[in-house]
């Protein structure tokens, strides 16, 4: 599968199953480590832990492979990453302390950085 029909595969997954505020981040440039990011919310832990686990079925029913899974027990935030496409499912409130849209949505170099000692 190329990364466009994973990243179409996990928003139909997510979408059919009521995951809140998906939002798809086009990260090609940022990083290396994937061309799409998926963020979605649960409105609880249950909800984050059914969304994780239907994406995983329509992952390997599509063969999509599964890099990892990480956080299904803790239900808090659920990163599945599948090779071109990371997918991060959150309670709202984890979404909105991490903030993982406004970081990834800035243009490589733009973040905020410690100023250097030498300047001050």
């Amino acid at each position: 599968m190329t990364p466009e029909q994973v990243c179409k595969l996990v928003e139909k997954s997510l979408d059919d199953h009521k995951a809140i505020d998906r939002v798809t981040l086009d990260i090609r440039g940022l990083t290396d480590i994937a061309d799409y990011m998926v963020i979605a919310s649960g409105g609880s832990g249950r909800q984050v832990k059914a969304l994780a686990n239907y994406l995983l079925e329509e992952a390997k029913k599509a063969g999509c492979p599964v890099i990892s899974v990480e956080g299904r027990d803790q239900s808090e935030w659920v990163l599945v990453d599948l090779v071109d496409v990371v997918v991060h499912i959150m309670l709202p409130e984890s979404r909105d302390l991490y903030r993982l849209e406004d970081i990834w949505s800035q243009p490589a170099g733009s973040m905020a950085s410690p100023s250097d000692p030498a300047e001050q």
